[in-house]
């Protein structure tokens, strides 16, 4: 059972590295730029006889490699795949949960750390836990009518892989991409920022390319769009708040 730890950049050519009907699940989470592709479209595109999926949830990785409790889950539309990844990982401190919604899984990992970043900014800028709540709650809601047009199940993202990984990578203080959002609330440049972090902040490089694939499947995603627009230096963090919070009242639902 193969096991891929690179960012969404490095997906396409590991998969290709790998020998032929190998068993592969993958952690990046993102849209690989460029093509635009989820980890589950780049496997059926470059290497349709992989059985493959993905493994993925709310779980910093020092938290991990402590041996601290997490929950993960691995989702394939491959039953026996699913099956490996809880033998091989589920004990004492991480459990392992089954998922036939790779799609929603994926889509979920992703758009988080969009979110995330724009709370680190709404936290930066000190707007208060209200507005922290607001922007959870909404970006969930954007994760979910993104990945329905994407072929993913609604249920996916009130689970492990959705709100738990948004309020992990939303509220907490090692979360790469929070601390992007509170950097650009305190005025500093993207460049200065990513200089500073040393790792990657995976939402920076899948904003622009998660809110294409929006648009273009037609789904509104204004938390999304702001955060583009903050990253292109087009808007400043109170910009975008007034933007989004200008926006026309409607239905919640």
């Amino acid at each position: 059972l193969a096991i891929v730890g690179t960012p969404m950049s490095g997906l396409r050519g590991q998969l290709a590295a790998l020998p032929p009907g190998a068993r592969v699940l993958w952690l990046c989470k993102g849209f690989e730029v460029g093509s635009g592709a989820l980890g589950h479209e780049i496997a059926r595109e470059t290497r349709p006889d992989l059985r493959c999926g993905v493994l993925s949830g709310p779980s910093f990785a020092q938290e991990v490699a402590r041996g601290q409790p997490t929950a993960l889950v691995a989702a394939s539309g491959d039953d026996e795949l699913t099956a490996a990844a809880v033998q091989a990982f589920h004990g004492d401190s991480l459990r392992i949960y089954r998922s036939a919604d790779p799609a929603g899984v994926e889509v979920g990992g992703a758009a988080k750390n969009v979110m995330a970043i724009a709370t680190g900014i709404a936290d930066g800028l000190q707007l208060g836990l209200n507005a922290r709540a607001a922007l959870i709650t909404r970006g969930l809601a954007e994760m979910t009518r993104l990945g329905l047009a994407l072929g993913a199940r609604a249920e996916t993202f009130m689970g492990l892989s959705g709100l738990g990984d948004l309020v992990l990578t939303a509220t907490g203080d090692l979360s790469r991409n929070r601390q992007v959002g509170l950097a650009l609330a305190a005025g500093h440049t993207l460049p200065d920022i990513l200089a500073r972090l040393g790792h990657v902040a995976e939402g920076v490089l899948t904003a622009p390319t998660l809110l294409a694939r929006a648009q273009a499947a037609g789904v509104d995603m204004p938390i999304a769009e702001a955060v583009v627009a903050v990253l292109q230096a087009r808007l400043t963090p109170a910009q975008a708040l007034r933007q989004l919070m200008g926006r026309e009242a409607r239905a919640e639902v």
